[in-house]
């Protein structure tokens, strides 16, 4: 049987799935564009295969910036929660927030990215 992630925005108008079983790399990242696009610390991401990812309902009000030569962030035009982000050069796999999932992620996470842009207001451990 088949496991997914489930998550959906805000709003609810949008609900997606992913098969769980193509999960990899979760990860913070402290880009400056991941910190200006979530209005925190860092974006938390897992990718999974392309393939294996849909919207269940609401594909119809999710957009796309395309904030970089590198990538595409996608996002729920009526509430603006930060759903997803692709990459330009690995069209396979997509990265889906983990604050969005229901319910809440319970796999590792394996990176940090751009430690050096970390805000000094964000608690050290």
């Amino acid at each position: 049987m088949t496991e997914y992630l489930r998550g959906s925005c805000l709003c609810g108008g949008v609900a997606y799935k992913a098969d769980k079983s193509t999960v990899s790399k979760a990860s913070h990242c402290y880009c400056t564009m991941c910190q200006k696009q979530h209005g925190a610390a860092s974006g938390s991401y897992t990718n999974v295969a392309s393939a294996a990812f849909s919207f269940e309902k609401g594909a119809e009000l999710v957009t796309e910036y395309h904030s970089s030569e590198h990538g595409r962030r996608g996002f729920c035009k009526v509430c603006g929660s930060t759903l997803t982000w692709r990459s330009t050069q690995t069209p396979d796999r997509i990265a889906i927030t983990l604050a969005t999932m229901e319910p809440e992620y319970d796999l590792p996470v394996q990176y940090e990215w751009f430690v050096e842009n970390k805000p000094a207001w964000l608690p050290t451990k």
